[in-house]
């Protein structure tokens, strides 16, 4: 069984490691070289515990980490699924919980940025009822250097 429950600050670690992981599965290749290189496993330790209020994870009954969604304001920031747990349904219920705390944040509609190389998340949010509103060119700072992604903003109505 999958329980979906805010983070903790023991929860951090863990999703440093999943996010390092997952962001180089969906990103490298698709992403300036720069911001790939910067993307390493200490940059996401040093930058995933202040987000702690942002994060809601999915654990299993042992208390691994199955994936997490990060939320801030009406952007849908990060969703992130183990490896092992892809396929399984979990990152419908994972983006279901994001687009509930948007909602509860007062918002009527949520976005997100993809990658535009990452075909396998287009078409996943594509399937949730998320559309493609255009071209984001989306700034990143990694190591005091600022890279812009090429992107695809999808927006959704949430209330």
């Amino acid at each position: 069984m999958t329980s979906i429950r805010p983070a903790g600050d023991a929860d951090m670690a863990a999703v440093a490691d999943l996010w390092h992981e997952g962001w180089h599965d969906g990103h490298a290749g698709h992403v300036p070289d720069g911001l790939t290189a910067a993307r390493t496993l200490a940059a996401f330790h040093e930058r995933t515990p202040p987000r702690v209020a942002d994060t809601a994870v999915a654990v299993a009954d042992d208390g691994s980490l199955l994936g997490f969604v990060m939320v801030v304001g009406d952007e849908v920031e990060q969703v992130f699924v183990a490896p092992g747990a892809r396929g399984s349904g979990l990152a419908t219920e994972l983006l279901a919980e994001a687009e509930r705390r948007v909602a509860a944040g007062g918002h009527s509609s949520a976005w997100l940025a993809v990658v535009v190389g990452n075909a396998r998340a287009r078409r996943f949010y594509e399937r949730q009822g998320w559309s493609d509103a255009g071209d984001l060119p989306y700034e990143v700072t990694a190591d005091g250097e600022t890279f812009v992604s090429p992107c695809r903003r999808y927006v959704k109505r949430v209330r």
